[in-house]
């Protein structure tokens, strides 16, 4: 698939957000499909967060009094997607932790605690975004930003599990040596990453097939 241009997201989300039919499945799958052509880390994820939310933001100005509502829509399917992406992320770890014998339990702890940290650079990225929206838009996404973090996100949910479910071999791990070195680091990232970005891909094309 084609990446697309922050431009085109702005075009595609605002001809999504005409309608008034399932907001939330839209946006989520176009964040999947955003997703889906880039590293599945935190970095890319924002980037993907930042311009999924202008264009929201844009897509919404015609909106009035429904405006609310749609970004709350919005809000909640770029959760849905990060939901999956860390969904992917976690089927990713188990493969590796159980397939890859060169995969370590301190390599294991890393990839953990760059995980850990999605559901607040996810809020933060969309509060950020929100700064520079105008008018009303930048009103009601500041609000939703904020009504997240006090009740959490599906995305969050996610994330606890993960940590939970490796949270014994991350103990085992703590009297291990110092991190491995940046370039065996970096290697791991990649790894990592691609495999969550396939298996991510089949989800999405699991969504697709309950729409067809």
């Amino acid at each position: 698939m084609e990446d697309k241009t922050p431009a085109s997201f702005q075009e595609e989300l605002r001809n999504a957000l005409k309608e008034d039919s399932d907001i939330r499945a839209k946006v989520r799958d176009l964040t999947l499909d955003s997703l889906q052509n880039r590293r599945l880390d935190v970095t890319q994820i924002k980037e993907v967060v930042r311009m999924i939310t202008e264009g929201v933001s844009l897509g919404v100005e015609h909106r009035g009094p429904e405006m609310k509502h749609a970004l709350r829509e919005a809000a909640s399917g770029m959760d849905d997607a990060l939901k999956k992406a860390a969904e992917a992320t976690h089927l990713a770890l188990q493969q590796l932790t159980s397939q890859a014998k060169d995969f370590s339990e301190q390599e294991l702890k890393q990839s953990l605690e760059s995980l850990k940290s999605l559901e607040s650079e996810f809020l933060s990225t969309m509060g950020k975004a929100a700064e520079t929206a105008g008018g009303k838009a930048k009103e009601e996404l500041a609000a939703i930003v904020s009504h997240m973090r006090h009740t959490g996100t599906d995305t969050g949910v996610q994330v606890r599990s993960t940590l939970e479910s490796f949270a014994n071999r991350v103990a085992a791990s703590a009297h291990e040596g110092q991190a491995s070195a940046s370039q065996a680091a970096h290697e791991l990232s990649l790894r990592l990453t691609a495999l969550a970005g396939g298996i991510l891909a089949g989800m999405r094309e699991g969504l697709r097939g309950k729409k067809d």
